[in-house]
């Protein structure tokens, strides 16, 4: 609807002789002007709509992109071979499988290389540690009779105590226990000594203490075995 123009409005209007002589009729003046409003507000409405399925149609269009990837799709896919020999293309997926398997074949030996190596660390680590333990065999022996007897002042004890928990820091254990269970897998009896008491094989005595490293035993615990008598 267009804007109400109060000067326009006002030189349309009829004067006052005008009025009296009958010439001219105020109330069709106003009723003219209505209907022309109405009818422009109706041609408006029109060219909206007419212009909203416009692009509704425009929106449905395919773009070129997409008409392009339709066709790509529409189109048959070429052989790999033609008259029993390779074309380029089919050439080029033989080639692409074989470095692929070569690729997975090279990956699967790095993967076994890498395996090995780390295994061989681990023993070659191991066996360092159980040289190492080997060799102190004999100091560890004696501080441990040291200590049964009482002869340990505290400095004495204090690197005695440090001794023993740097080779728990390389993962070995002592072992061997009075009134353990015998265990020929793990004990070696330097002696058997009846017992009337015993109802089976047991440490009567630790002679000196046995050795591990995970479940490889460095030295086995030797003891005294109280057997029953029967």
């Amino acid at each position: 609807m267009s804007a109400f123009n109060k000067d326009d409005y006002l030189d349309d209007l009829p004067d006052a002789d005008e009025l009296a002589n009958g010439q001219a009729d105020p109330g069709s003046k106003l009723t003219e002007d209505i209907e022309q409003d109405a009818a422009a507000e109706q041609r408006s409405e029109s060219d909206a709509n007419t212009g909203a399925q416009d692009g509704d149609a425009q929106q449905g269009a395919p773009s070129p992109a997409e008409e392009a990837a339709q066709e790509a799709q529409d189109e048959p896919p070429q052989a790999d071979s033609e008259d029993g020999k390779l074309t380029p293309l089919g050439q080029a997926k033989k080639e692409a499988a074989e470095y692929l398997e070569a690729l997975q074949r090279e990956r699967a030996e790095f993967i076994n290389y890498r395996n090995r190596t780390r295994k061989d660390m681990d023993r070659a680590r191991q066996q360092g540690i159980i040289d190492v333990l080997t060799a102190e065999l004999p100091a560890l022996d004696d501080i441990d009779r040291i200590r049964e007897h009482g002869e340990m002042d505290d400095s004495f004890k204090a690197v005695a105590a440090k001794l023993d928990k740097t080779f728990e820091k390389f993962g070995v254990e002592k072992f061997g226990v009075q009134g353990e269970d015998f265990d020929p897998t793990k004990h070696e009896a330097v002696l058997h000594k009846p017992d009337p008491q015993a109802e089976k094989a047991t440490v009567d005595t630790v002679v000196e203490a046995g050795y591990r490293i995970g479940d490889r035993i460095v030295r086995a615990a030797r003891v005294v075995v109280a057997s029953p008598q029967n």
